[in-house]
C-alpha cells in the first residue's frame, strides 16, 4: 500500500533528498521543468512527489515503467505533469531472479537496512548477498536484528552478523516499539533515504509503520510467520516511498528469499576484504586460491587466520557473479566484463 500523507503537504527539495549531485545535471533549457521524486512504480503508471505534494505523472508514449525505480529523480512539466527525463542516479539497488534483465529495487538510497531475525531466518550466506548488493550500489549497509526476545541470548547473532564485513553496524531492535525509531534516527534525518530488504516475516513492514508513525494514512500490511521455519507471507507486494516522522524517507520492498548476484565484483571485494587484501601477495596473478603454490590465501587458511567457510562462500559468490555478469565487447573486439556501475 502507498502512503499518501505527502500528497497535501509542502516541502523543500532538500527535505526530499535533492542535492547538488542532481542539481548539477540540469541544463539551462530545463529551467521551466520541476524536479519530482518517484514515489510508486506500477505496470502502467508512475507517481511522483514534488515540493507541492504527490501526483500521478503523465507518461510519454512507449514509456517503460520498468526503467524507473522508487527513489528516482525525474523532471516533469509543472502543469501537465508530463514526464520529461530521469536524472542520473547517485545509487541504484537492483536484483536478479533468474532473468537476464535486473529488477530495479530502489534508487538514490543512502542507507540500506538489511533486516533479519534471531531465528531460522538468520542466514550468513544470504546476508552476504545483500551486503554485496549494497556495496556495489554505493549504499551504506546496516544489519537490523529482530525477534531478539525469542532467544535466550541475541549476542551470538550480533557477533555473527558483525563479522560478515569490516566496520559493519548491527542494531538489535523491536520493530513495533518507538525505541526502534530512536535507534535508527542517525540514518533517518531530513533528506536522508533508507530502504529495507530482507525475507518476508522479519518485520520490515512493521518497522516502516513505526518509522512513518501516525502520519501514515494507509499502513503497510503485516503478516504472521510460520513457527517451524520462520518463513512469512509476502505482505508487501510493491515498492513505495514513505515520509519518516522525524525526517527522511523510507522505501519498503517485497520480501526476497532468492537473490542472484551479477555485476557486483566491487561489492564482493569489499565484503571479503580479508581475501581481497591477500590476493596480491600470491605468487601468481591469476591465482584461484585453490591449489597453486605460493598462494597467500591458502597460507592464511593453513595458519588459521582465515575462516574456511568464508572462503567457500567467497568462491561461490565470485563464481556466480562471473557466470551471471554480461560480457561486453569493445570496438576493437577485446572482451571485458562490466564493472561497478551504480549510476544508471
Amino acid at each position: 500500500m502507498t502512503d499518501h500523507s505527502a500528497a497535501t503537504r509542502s516541502m523543500s527539495l532538500a527535505s526530499l533528498g535533492w542535492t547538488d549531485f542532481f542539481g548539477d545535471q540540469l541544463g539551462p533549457h530545463e529551467a521551466n521543468l520541476v524536479p519530482m521524486r518517484i514515489a510508486t512504480v506500477h505496470r502502467d503508471r508512475l507517481t511522483g512527489i514534488s515540493q507541492t505534494g504527490q501526483m500521478d505523472l503523465t507518461l510519454p508514449t512507449h514509456t517503460n515503467t520498468g526503467d524507473y525505480a522508487v527513489g528516482d529523480w525525474v523532471l516533469a512539466d509543472p502543469h501537465a505533469h508530463l514526464l520529461h527525463r530521469r536524472l542520473t542516479r547517485k545509487a541504484v539497488l537492483e536484483r536478479r531472479t533468474g532473468t537476464k534483465v535486473p529488477q530495479l529495487a530502489a534508487a538514490n538510497v543512502d542507507t540500506l537496512f538489511i533486516v533479519t531475525s534471531c531465528n531460522a531466518d538468520f542466514n550468513p550466506a544470504r546476508l552476504e548477498r545483500y551486503l554485496a548488493l549494497a556495496n556495489e550500489a554505493g549504499t551504506n549497509p546496516v544489519i537490523l536484528l529482530t525477534k531478539a526476545d525469542t532467544v535466550a541470548d541475541a549476542r551470538e547473532y550480533e557477533k555473527q552478523a558483525a563479522a560478515l564485513q569490516r566496520g559493519l553496524i548491527v542494531v538489535t531492535l523491536n520493530p513495533r516499539t518507538a525505541d526502534a525509531a530512536i535507534a535508527l534516527a542517525a540514518w533517518c534525518g531530513a533528506g536522508q533515504t533508507v530502504a529495507l530488504v530482507g525475507s518476508s516475516g522479519v518485520g520490515k513492514s512493521t518497522l516502516v509503520n513505526t518509522l512513518v508513525g501516525s502520519a501514515q494514512q494507509l499502513p503497510q500490511q503485516t503478516g504472521d510467520v510460520r513457527e517451524h521455519d520462520a518463513k512469512g507471507r509476502h505482505t508487501t507486494t510493491s515498492r513505495s516511498l514513505h515520509p519518516i516522522a522525524g525526517g527522511g524517507w523510507v522505501i519498503d520492498t517485497p520480501g526476497m528469499r532468492t537473490l542472484q548476484v551479477s555485476d557486483v565484483a566491487y561489492g564482493i571485494d569489499t565484503l571479503f576484504a580479508e581475501i581481497t587484501e591477500l590476493a596480491p601477495l600470491c605468487r601468481f596473478r591469476d591465482c584461484t586460491h585453490a591449489h597453486e603454490p605460493g598462494c597467500a590465501v591458502q597460507a592464511a587458511l593453513a595458519a588459521g587466520t582465515l575462516d574456511p567457510e568464508r572462503l567457500a562462500r567467497w568462491r561461490k559468490l565470485s563464481d556466480e557473479n562471473r557466470n551471471n555478469t554480461p560480457v561486453q565487447t569493445r570496438p576493437r573486439g577485446s572482451n571485458f566484463t562490466s564493472g561497478r556501475g551504480k549510476r544508471r
